[in-house]
Protein backbone atom coordinates (compact mmCIF):
# COMPACT_ATOMS: atom_id res chain seq x y z
CA UNK A 1 0.00 0.00 0.00
CA UNK A 2 1.41 3.41 -0.97
CA UNK A 3 2.28 5.72 1.88
CA UNK A 4 0.69 9.09 2.54
CA UNK A 5 3.66 10.95 1.02
CA UNK A 6 4.68 8.42 -1.61
CA UNK A 7 6.62 10.16 -4.37
CA UNK A 8 7.44 13.22 -2.25
CA UNK A 9 11.05 14.36 -1.94
CA UNK A 10 11.72 16.12 1.34
CA UNK A 11 14.61 18.26 2.52
CA UNK A 12 14.74 18.49 6.34
CA UNK A 13 17.02 20.74 8.38
CA UNK A 14 18.19 19.92 11.89
CA UNK A 15 17.66 16.26 11.06
CA UNK A 16 20.46 14.73 13.12
CA UNK A 17 18.38 14.43 16.28
CA UNK A 18 15.15 15.38 18.02
CA UNK A 19 12.25 16.61 15.94
CA UNK A 20 14.18 16.59 12.67
CA UNK A 21 15.13 12.94 12.99
CA UNK A 22 11.57 11.98 13.97
CA UNK A 23 10.19 13.90 10.99
CA UNK A 24 12.65 12.23 8.61
CA UNK A 25 11.77 8.76 9.90
CA UNK A 26 8.03 9.44 9.67
CA UNK A 27 8.12 10.82 6.12
CA UNK A 28 10.35 7.97 4.96
CA UNK A 29 8.02 5.40 6.55
CA UNK A 30 5.14 6.94 4.59
CA UNK A 31 6.92 6.73 1.24
CA UNK A 32 8.94 9.93 0.84
CA UNK A 33 12.61 10.12 -0.09
CA UNK A 34 14.32 12.33 2.48
CA UNK A 35 17.43 14.46 2.60
CA UNK A 36 18.66 15.08 6.13
CA UNK A 37 20.71 18.24 6.58
CA UNK A 38 22.50 19.28 9.75
CA UNK A 39 25.60 21.08 10.95
CA UNK A 40 26.18 17.77 12.77
CA UNK A 41 26.92 15.89 9.57
CA UNK A 42 27.87 12.63 11.32
CA UNK A 43 24.53 12.65 13.11
CA UNK A 44 22.68 13.30 9.86
CA UNK A 45 24.55 10.43 8.22
CA UNK A 46 23.60 8.11 11.07
CA UNK A 47 19.90 8.91 10.75
CA UNK A 48 20.05 8.52 6.97
CA UNK A 49 21.83 5.17 7.31
CA UNK A 50 19.15 3.96 9.71
CA UNK A 51 16.41 4.92 7.24
CA UNK A 52 18.23 3.26 4.33
CA UNK A 53 18.64 0.07 6.38
CA UNK A 54 14.89 -0.01 6.97
CA UNK A 55 13.53 1.23 3.64
CA UNK A 56 16.26 0.47 1.10
CA UNK A 57 18.95 2.19 -0.91
CA UNK A 58 17.99 5.66 -2.06
CA UNK A 59 15.45 6.22 0.70
CA UNK A 60 17.59 8.82 2.49
CA UNK A 61 20.59 11.06 1.97
CA UNK A 62 22.62 13.27 4.32
CA UNK A 63 24.20 16.67 3.75
CA UNK A 64 26.24 19.02 5.93
CA UNK A 65 24.51 22.37 6.43
CA UNK A 66 25.03 25.41 8.60
CA UNK A 67 21.61 26.99 8.12
CA UNK A 68 23.00 30.49 8.69
CA UNK A 69 25.28 30.22 5.63
CA UNK A 70 23.75 31.07 2.26
CA UNK A 71 26.55 29.38 0.34
CA UNK A 72 25.95 26.12 2.20
CA UNK A 73 22.21 26.30 1.52
CA UNK A 74 22.86 26.72 -2.20
CA UNK A 75 25.23 23.76 -2.25
CA UNK A 76 23.12 21.42 -0.10
CA UNK A 77 19.91 22.06 -2.02
CA UNK A 78 21.62 21.53 -5.36
CA UNK A 79 23.12 18.26 -4.16
CA UNK A 80 19.84 17.09 -2.62
CA UNK A 81 17.92 17.91 -5.79
CA UNK A 82 20.38 15.82 -7.80
CA UNK A 83 20.34 12.93 -5.32
CA UNK A 84 16.54 12.72 -4.93
CA UNK A 85 15.58 13.77 -8.45
CA UNK A 86 13.83 16.88 -7.17
CA UNK A 87 12.60 18.63 -4.02
CA UNK A 88 8.88 18.92 -3.29
CA UNK A 89 8.87 19.33 0.51
CA UNK A 90 10.99 21.69 2.61
CA UNK A 91 10.94 21.30 6.39
CA UNK A 92 12.68 24.19 8.13
CA UNK A 93 13.19 22.56 11.51
CA UNK A 94 16.64 23.69 12.69
CA UNK A 95 16.42 25.89 15.76
CA UNK A 96 18.14 26.87 18.98
CA UNK A 97 17.35 28.82 22.14
CA UNK A 98 19.26 31.05 24.53
CA UNK A 99 18.07 32.11 27.96
CA UNK A 100 18.09 35.45 29.70
CA UNK A 101 15.58 38.25 30.06
CA UNK A 102 15.77 41.44 28.01
CA UNK A 103 18.40 42.93 30.34
CA UNK A 104 20.50 39.78 30.70
CA UNK A 105 20.54 38.46 27.12
CA UNK A 106 23.69 39.32 25.19
CA UNK A 107 23.46 40.88 21.75
CA UNK A 108 25.64 38.05 20.45
CA UNK A 109 23.11 35.44 21.62
CA UNK A 110 20.27 37.53 20.18
CA UNK A 111 21.92 37.61 16.75
CA UNK A 112 22.80 33.90 16.87
CA UNK A 113 19.27 32.74 17.67
CA UNK A 114 17.69 35.06 15.11
CA UNK A 115 20.15 33.81 12.50
CA UNK A 116 19.55 30.11 13.15
CA UNK A 117 15.79 30.36 13.69
CA UNK A 118 14.69 33.03 11.21
CA UNK A 119 17.44 33.65 8.66
CA UNK A 120 17.44 29.92 7.93
CA UNK A 121 13.77 29.96 6.93
CA UNK A 122 14.38 32.92 4.63
CA UNK A 123 17.46 31.37 3.05
CA UNK A 124 16.03 27.88 2.76
CA UNK A 125 12.78 29.02 1.17
CA UNK A 126 14.46 31.54 -1.13
CA UNK A 127 16.74 28.92 -2.63
CA UNK A 128 14.47 25.85 -2.41
CA UNK A 129 11.67 27.42 -4.44
CA UNK A 130 13.88 27.15 -7.53
CA UNK A 131 13.63 23.37 -7.25
CA UNK A 132 10.12 23.14 -5.82
CA UNK A 133 8.72 24.97 -8.85
CA UNK A 134 9.78 21.93 -10.87
CA UNK A 135 8.19 19.45 -8.45
CA UNK A 136 4.69 20.70 -7.74
CA UNK A 137 2.56 20.19 -5.74
CA UNK A 138 4.88 21.21 -2.93
CA UNK A 139 4.79 22.04 0.74
CA UNK A 140 6.95 24.19 3.01
CA UNK A 141 6.64 23.34 6.69
CA UNK A 142 8.27 25.70 9.17
CA UNK A 143 8.71 24.57 12.76
CA UNK A 144 7.85 27.52 14.97
CA UNK A 145 6.72 27.16 18.59
CA UNK A 146 3.82 28.03 20.86
CA UNK A 147 6.42 30.51 22.16
CA UNK A 148 5.99 32.32 18.85
CA UNK A 149 2.35 33.02 19.78
CA UNK A 150 2.54 33.40 23.57
CA UNK A 151 5.30 35.43 25.22
CA UNK A 152 7.23 34.86 28.44
CA UNK A 153 9.21 37.23 30.65
CA UNK A 154 12.50 35.38 30.19
CA UNK A 155 12.52 34.31 26.52
CA UNK A 156 12.72 37.47 24.42
CA UNK A 157 14.83 36.13 21.60
CA UNK A 158 13.10 32.75 21.37
CA UNK A 159 9.68 34.45 21.41
CA UNK A 160 10.74 36.99 18.77
CA UNK A 161 12.42 34.45 16.50
CA UNK A 162 9.56 31.98 16.55
CA UNK A 163 7.03 34.76 16.01
CA UNK A 164 9.13 35.74 13.01
CA UNK A 165 8.90 32.20 11.64
CA UNK A 166 5.12 32.30 12.12
CA UNK A 167 4.53 35.47 10.11
CA UNK A 168 7.21 34.70 7.53
CA UNK A 169 5.40 31.43 6.83
CA UNK A 170 2.26 33.39 5.98
CA UNK A 171 4.15 35.77 3.71
CA UNK A 172 5.68 32.82 1.88
CA UNK A 173 2.23 31.27 1.46
CA UNK A 174 0.85 34.46 -0.07
CA UNK A 175 3.88 34.84 -2.35
CA UNK A 176 3.46 31.32 -3.73
CA UNK A 177 -0.28 31.79 -4.22
CA UNK A 178 0.28 35.13 -5.98
CA UNK A 179 2.81 33.43 -8.27
CA UNK A 180 0.23 30.79 -9.15
CA UNK A 181 2.38 28.06 -7.63
CA UNK A 182 0.91 24.90 -6.17
CA UNK A 183 3.26 25.27 -3.20
CA UNK A 184 1.86 25.76 0.28
CA UNK A 185 3.51 27.18 3.41
CA UNK A 186 2.40 26.55 6.98
CA UNK A 187 3.90 26.70 10.46
CA UNK A 188 3.80 24.21 13.33
CA UNK A 189 3.74 25.41 16.94
CA UNK A 190 4.67 22.80 19.55
CA UNK A 191 4.95 23.30 23.27
CA UNK A 192 7.51 21.36 25.35
CA UNK A 193 8.53 18.22 23.46
CA UNK A 194 10.79 15.42 24.69
CA UNK A 195 13.89 16.40 22.70
CA UNK A 196 17.43 17.57 23.56
CA UNK A 197 16.23 21.19 23.68
CA UNK A 198 14.93 20.38 27.19
CA UNK A 199 18.31 19.06 28.36
CA UNK A 200 19.44 22.33 30.04
CA UNK A 201 16.46 22.36 32.39
CA UNK A 202 16.79 18.61 32.98
CA UNK A 203 20.43 19.11 33.94
CA UNK A 204 19.54 22.00 36.20
CA UNK A 205 16.62 20.40 38.06
CA UNK A 206 16.90 16.69 37.34
CA UNK A 207 14.84 14.82 34.76
CA UNK A 208 11.76 14.00 36.85
CA UNK A 209 11.52 17.40 38.53
CA UNK A 210 12.08 19.27 35.28
CA UNK A 211 9.54 17.29 33.27
CA UNK A 212 7.02 17.51 36.10
CA UNK A 213 7.43 21.28 36.25
CA UNK A 214 6.88 21.59 32.50
CA UNK A 215 3.94 19.17 32.49
CA UNK A 216 2.10 21.23 35.11
CA UNK A 217 1.97 24.11 32.63
CA UNK A 218 0.14 21.97 30.05
CA UNK A 219 -3.62 21.29 30.41
CA UNK A 220 -3.19 17.73 29.10
CA UNK A 221 -0.71 17.14 31.93
CA UNK A 222 2.37 15.89 30.06
CA UNK A 223 5.03 17.03 27.60
CA UNK A 224 4.77 16.02 23.97
CA UNK A 225 6.59 13.33 22.02
CA UNK A 226 8.59 13.90 18.81
CA UNK A 227 6.08 11.81 16.87
CA UNK A 228 3.32 14.27 17.81
CA UNK A 229 5.15 16.87 15.73
CA UNK A 230 6.21 14.38 13.04
CA UNK A 231 2.57 13.40 12.50
CA UNK A 232 1.62 17.05 12.02
CA UNK A 233 4.42 17.53 9.50
CA UNK A 234 3.30 14.37 7.69
CA UNK A 235 -0.17 15.86 7.26
CA UNK A 236 1.17 19.19 6.01
CA UNK A 237 3.65 17.52 3.66
CA UNK A 238 0.95 15.31 2.17
CA UNK A 239 -1.71 16.25 -0.36
CA UNK A 240 -4.28 15.69 2.38
CA UNK A 241 -3.65 19.32 3.37
CA UNK A 242 -3.86 20.66 -0.20
CA UNK A 243 -6.24 23.51 0.80
CA UNK A 244 -4.23 24.58 3.84
CA UNK A 245 -1.73 27.40 3.44
CA UNK A 246 -0.70 30.39 5.51
CA UNK A 247 -1.98 28.61 8.60
CA UNK A 248 -0.53 27.67 11.96
CA UNK A 249 -0.96 24.25 13.56
CA UNK A 250 -0.79 24.35 17.37
CA UNK A 251 0.50 21.30 19.22
CA UNK A 252 0.43 22.76 22.70
CA UNK A 253 -1.59 20.41 24.86
CA UNK A 254 -4.16 23.14 25.40
CA UNK A 255 -1.87 25.96 26.61
CA UNK A 256 -3.18 28.50 24.11
CA UNK A 257 -6.78 27.75 25.12
CA UNK A 258 -6.26 29.16 28.61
Amino acid sequence: MAGRVAGKKAFITGGAQGLGAAIARKLAAEGAVVSIADINYAGAQAVAAEIVAEHGEGAAFAFPLDVTREDQWIYALEEADAAMGGISVLVNNAGISRGGNIEQLSFEDWKLVMSVNVDSVFLGTKHALKYMRQNQPGSIVNISSIAGLIAAHNSPVYNASKAGVWLLSKGIALHCAKQGLEIRSNSVHPTFIDTPILDPIRQQLGKDVAEGKLARQIPLGHIGEPDDVANAVLYLASDESKFMTGAELKLDGGISAM
